[in-house]
């Protein structure tokens, strides 16, 4: 065992934590400057080991802690690990670690961490050979002088304690009290024996008196128990009376009381029953108003479609005749616009006529007055230019204008061109559309009037019908049903109970999650991806159980994914089935007609099969519960009926009533009618829709009429323009071609006979065409104002009116009306039904109200019965409790009489046997005279004492136990005095024993450390206290007697030594300080070798030594823990503990904080140089 290392956090001047660098288990040396911590950082081991800081006080505490710059240290420990691989500290560990913590109020012990107490930590340490009477294992600084100054009986008191001889000297003062109380005690009870002899004496002469007033006395009492006795045994007759009456009443008052609690009971079950009533009369009430208002609104429901029929009648009525009005209108209509259409296509020939004969016209003017105009010019060109190249220059130029402007009509021509073709596509393109949605009318009127709807209004109506069967079936039951209103609510818990609201959350979160972050690979849970015959629904919900909601996923990876969105959501809890994970087994299944596995009783998809496997891959499906139980024991598989009455492989039965109604799988009927009622109003939306579109489609064509009809004018407009362009070019050309003509020819200022005579002709016959020309425009005029009014009437008026005649006869709305009106039919039909539905269920809820009051009245009458017998019963047991209070007064004043007659019976105490029968047979009267005379005789004996007999006996076993008892004080007072003697035998043994084993080790190590020197002890006992006192006089005189009366046998102990070998021995005070010092550690390490402990701590014990002392001490220490195992921490300022070091440490100190580091040799030895050095200076 050493120590391994050491940990120091605010001790001292260590205020940070240290952790030293493990310790050798062999010698450590510790090097440091004054003032560094060196004395602190041994301190803190003497902290944990020794009792040195016992007991301290605040301000000692204080002291302890660390004080230096910055914040205050409120706490500091010191923790030391041991290396326990000897097991030398009881400890099962191979380190032990012991800490101590002070703060200013606290002092705690902790071994490994686990609090202890101080006294555990001596009694380990003491365990571990740290002995308290020999404290040397750690020698501070200071205790080699005060060894060297010790006189010779000093030195004997230290033999003396590290002998032990302490408990020796505890012992025999305690022994020596024990014996002084003991002579204490033996006083007092001679003194008391004494007066106990003197008592009896006195005592025996007032005997005589005493046995005369004891017969008295005897007397008195036998009369006086006679007495007492025949008043008890009135009492006690008197007191029977009482209770055998008290009995009767008691009983007859007990049927009273218990004919009252029947009646309490009864009136407690009418109230109860009384109760139920009111809350179902309260319930049927609430019913009753539901059903009035349920009644008011189909009433409501029923008038108001009423109405729409009657309505919807007087359209189809206002239809029809408007229809007829219509057709009739129409027929009159399509003639006039018959007639107005042949008159327009009559008047349209004309007009075209008429435009083209104005169009020639015009045409023949303008030429005529072009050729006039070239003649004019012709005629004057002499005239005008001066030259035929000027002429023709001119010519050349207007050719040129000409054929700009040729150019730009050819563009303007194109232009036309192109526009009246995209107008004709325009024109061909409404066709189709129109054509389009025309067939599209055709398709739409078609649908309307399919018959599918009324198919669907038929099986509906069938359906409701089924519905209205079974809701007369349902208001025969409604009274039962009422009454088990209770229990479904306690069943509908219990359902809420048995799926957990977190697995609905659960699934309602997994379709959020999946479609918020688009995971894929989830199929749903069991219950949506099966589908069975209804008669197993019992079979799999029993089977399944939970698991009809666990979820199906392709991989475990989407499984964890949708956990962890379903905990970051904290949206319930659902168990996932993973397909990739479960593995379906192979099932022999029984081949039995009673048997069937229900897995074949399921549809699913294929790859779904591992999961329905796992649910319901062990289970079959039974004929009854006795096959059930014989293939479950047979085959090892679950069994269920088809009632759901199950067998487990296991053995366990479950069955009983299951409730097929609230069953998860059924709800056909209901699921047929909605899903009807779904596809009528999507068929209703749908049809509302074809109308919308079938008006859309009307009005686009009529839009793409109108349209059509404004690009044929705009077409119209282009051609005109186009023959205007048309005819503008070829008058260019012609005035071009006129010009090239004139190019070339001789310039002469006269015309030729042919032009001169065409020249004649042009201007009456421009003349006559402006006349034609005037008369034609007013023809045209005319007939376009015809020909405009008769297509305005047509576009506008009567073509429009014929649309509306046709929307009007239109057969679709009538359909829809009809339909519309069917429909309405129907809903009254069903609004008819809701009110007698509503009327009979409020008839039965008004006679069942009826019932119910009747019957609270009847309990009612019943309970005022009950309490009028409540009250006359009340009225009797209060006469018999006053009759039972008079006899229960009686007995307590008989039982108090009974107790004090008892009471004086015990008072007389004990009596002699003729007592009891002596004046028994005696009256009562005479028994009291007798009782007089006996007191009388009595009071003439007053003065005598009355316990002198009593006292002498008491006296006498006092006086016979006080002499026993100082017969055994005596005996052991001579006990404890063998006892000392036997200590002081002991004591001196030991200090023989321990001054021997000190003596020999002493000589041995002060020849290791003198070479060639030799000392001895010398132990100083009383006969030679005069002989010793002739050297050491002043010092060791003879020792005087000590408290207890004994003079010690031994008196000191004294050093000779030599340190040269030869002449005579020297005594300490004939030796100088280091010879002193070297006695001093010859001392220390032969007490150390008398009671060897596991290390050594050592204080600068070399700092007064020699050179060659030094040499030896360090030789000696380095031998020692080479040869037995024994660690050594030392601090010196001196080189020669630094050489036998295994590990050196250095402590420095800086801003009043110390540290321990370790250091080298070389840094150690340059550092005592360098201290060495400094000092010398």
């Amino acid at each position: 065992m050493f120590i391994k290392q050491v940990i120091i956090e605010g001790f001292k001047s260590y205020r940070e934590q240290i952790a030293t660098e493990p310790f050798s288990p062999k010698v450590n040396c510790v090097v440091g400057a004054n003032g560094s911590g060196k004395t602190n950082f041994f301190y803190a081991i003497r902290f944990v080991l020794s009792d040195l800081f016992q007991n301290l006080r605040s301000e000692d505490r204080h002291a302890l802690l660390h004080e230096g710059a910055g914040h205050q240290v409120l706490s500091a420990f010191v923790e030391i690990v041991f290396d326990n691989s000897d097991n030398r500290i009881p400890v099962d560990k191979e380190e032990v670690r012991l800490r101590r913590t002070i703060g200013l109020k606290k002092d705690e012990y902790f071994l490994d961490g686990k609090h202890i107490t101080k006294t555990e930590v001596m009694n380990l340490l003491e365990s571990a050979g740290f002995s308290r009477s020999n404290p040397y294992y750690v020698v501070q600084q200071g205790k080699i002088a005060s060894l060297t100054l010790m006189k010779d009986s000093e030195r004997l008191d230290l033999l003396k304690e590290i002998g032990g001889t302490r408990v020796y000297e505890e012992r025999r003062r305690e022994s020596l009290k024990i014996m002084q109380e003991t002579g204490n005690k033996r006083k007092q009870i001679i003194q008391v024996v004494q007066y106990l002899d003197e008592r009896l004496k006195e005592l025996d002469e007032e005997k005589e008196e005493l046995r005369k007033y004891q017969q008295l006395d005897k007397q008195r009492k036998s009369l006086e128990y006679t007495i007492y006795d025949k008043e008890l045994q009135d009492a006690r007759r008197k007191l029977e009376e009482v209770e055998e009456a008290r009995t009767k009443v008691s009983e007859k008052s007990a049927e009273m009381y218990n004919a009252v609690l029947d009646s309490h009971e009864r009136f407690k079950d009418l109230d109860k029953m009384s109760k139920d009533l009111t809350k179902e009369l309260q319930s049927l009430n609430k019913e009753k108003e539901a059903l009035e208002i349920q009644q008011a609104d189909a009433i409501k429901k029923q008038t108001a479609l009423e109405l729409d029929v009657k309505d919807l009648e007087e359209r189809m009525s206002g239809n029809m005749q408007a229809k007829d009005e219509a057709v009739k209108q129409l027929h009159m209509l399509q003639k006039e616009i018959q007639e107005s259409t042949e008159e327009l296509n009559r008047i349209k020939p004309l007009y075209d006529n008429q435009l083209k004969k104005e169009e020639n016209i015009t045409k023949g003017i303008m030429e005529r007055e072009k050729q006039l105009s070239i003649l004019y010019q012709k005629q004057g060109r002499a005239t005008q230019f001066s030259s035929k190249a000027a002429r023709d220059k001119w010519l050349q130029k207007e050719i040129d204008d000409l054929q700009q402007v040729l150019h730009s009509n050819s563009a303007q021509e194109q232009k036309l061109q192109e526009e009246i073709v995209g107008l004709n596509e325009e024109l061909e393109r409404l066709d189709g559309s129109i054509e389009g949605r025309k067939t599209e009318i055709k398709e739409l009127e078609s649908s309307i009037s399919q018959s599918r709807f009324n198919s669907q209004k038929t099986e509906r109506d069938k359906l409701q019908d089924e519905r209205k069967s079974l809701w007369e079936k349902e208001s025969k039951l409604s009274a039962e049903i009422d009454k088990l209103k209770a229990e479904v609510e306690k069943a509908e818990k219990s359902l809420d109970h048995a799926t957990p609201g977190d697995v609905r959350r659960g699934l309602n979160s997994i379709r959020k999650i999946c479609r918020e972050y688009n995971i894929g690979g989830v199929f749903g849970p069991i219950i949506e991806l099966l589908n069975c015959d209804e008669k197993f629904f019992t079979a799999v919900e029993v089977t399944a159980g939970n698991s009809l909601f666990h979820v199906v996923v392709e991989k475990d990876e989407i499984s964890t994914q949708i956990i962890r969105h379903l905990n970051s959501l904290k949206g319930g809890r659902v168990t996932f089935i993973p397909l990739n994970r479960v593995k379906s087994t192979h099932v022999t299944y029984p081949q039995s007609s009673d048997v069937i596995p229900l897995l074949k009783k399921l549809n699913f998809s294929p790859k779904f099969a591992p999961a329905f496997a796992q649910v319901f891959g062990r289970t079959v499906i039974c004929r009854d519960i006795d096959v059930a139980t014989r293939v479950a024991r047979t085959d090892g598989l679950d069994c269920i009926t088809l009632e759901g009455d199950q067998v487990s492989k296991k053995g366990g039965m479950t069955g009983g009533f299951y409730d097929y109604r609230r069953s998860k799988l059924n709800s056909q009927l209901e699921q047929k009618i909605t899903a009807f009622v779904t596809e009528q109003q999507q068929l209703d939306a749908k049809r509302v829709l074809d109308k919308s579109l079938l008006e859309q489609h009307k009005q686009d064509i009529a839009n793409a009429n109108k349209q059509k009809q404004y690009i044929s004018k705009a077409l119209e407009n282009k051609k005109k323009s186009l023959a205007d362009v048309q005819t503008q070019i070829d008058q260019l050309r012609a005035s071009m071609a006129m010009k090239r003509a004139e190019m070339g020819t001789e310039l002469i200022d006269h015309l030729t006979p042919e032009e001169k005579d065409l020249l004649s002709r042009l201007n009456p016959e421009i003349t006559d065409l402006k006349e034609q020309l005037i008369n034609c425009r007013s023809d045209r005029i005319e007939t376009e104002t015809r020909k405009a009014e008769l297509e305005t009437n047509l576009t506008t008026n009567l073509k429009r009116r014929k649309q509306e005649l046709e929307a009007i006869v239109s057969v679709a709305e009538a359909d829809a009306l009809l339909d519309e009106a069917e429909l309405k039919r129907q809903e009254l039909m069903d609004a008819k039904l809701l009110v007698e539905d509503a009327t009979q269920q409020l008839k039965r809820v008004s006679d069942r109200i009826d019932e119910q009051t009747k019957q609270l009245r009847g309990i009612k009458d019943e309970k005022n019965n009950l309490k009028g017998l409540e009250d006359a019963y009340e009225s009797t047991l209060q006469d018999e409790a006053k009759e039972l209070e008079q006899m229960l007064s009686m007995r307590s004043n008989l039982l108090a009489k009974q107790e004090e007659y008892s009471k004086k019976i015990r008072e007389l105490g004990p009596l002699s046997s003729d007592a009891f029968e002596t004046y028994k047979r005696k009256q009562m009267k005479e028994l009291q005279k007798m009782l007089h005379r006996c007191n009388e005789q009595l009071q003439q004996f007053s003065h005598v004492n009355k316990k002198a007999l009593d006292q002498y006996v008491n006296f006498t076993e006092q006086r016979e136990e006080l002499q026993k008892r100082q017969a055994e004080l005596d005996s052991g007072d001579e006990k404890i005095k063998e006892l000392i003697a036997v200590l002081d035998q002991r004591k001196d043994e030991s200090i023989e024993r321990t001054f021997k084993g000190v003596a020999r080790h002493f000589r041995e190590v002060f020849s290791e450390l003198v070479q060639g020197g030799h000392g001895h002890l010398v132990m100083m006992k009383k006969k030679d206290g005069d002989h010793a006192a002739d050297d050491d006089h002043d010092d060791d005189g003879p020792r005087d007697a000590d408290l207890e009366g004994r003079v010690e046998k031994y008196i000191g102990v004294k050093v000779k030594v030599s340190f040269t070998g030869q002449g005579e021995t020297q005594s300490m005070k004939q030796l100088s300080g280091g010879q002193k010092t070297v006695v001093a550690l010859t001392l220390i390490f032969a007490i150390q070798r008398c009671d060897p402990a596991p290390f050594y701590l050592f204080d600068e014990i070399d700092a007064a030594l020699d050179p060659q002392y030094r040499t030896a001490v360090g030789n000696m220490i380095r031998r020692l823990a080479d040869m037995a195992n024994t660690q050594f921490i030392t601090t010196t300022f001196r080189p020669e503990l630094v050489k036998v070091a295994d590990q050196i440490y250095g402590v420095t100190h800086k801003n009043r904080v110390s540290r321990v580091d370790v250091v080298s040799k070389e840094d150690a030895f340059d550092f005592i140089e360098q201290d060495q050095t400094h000092n010398t200076d």
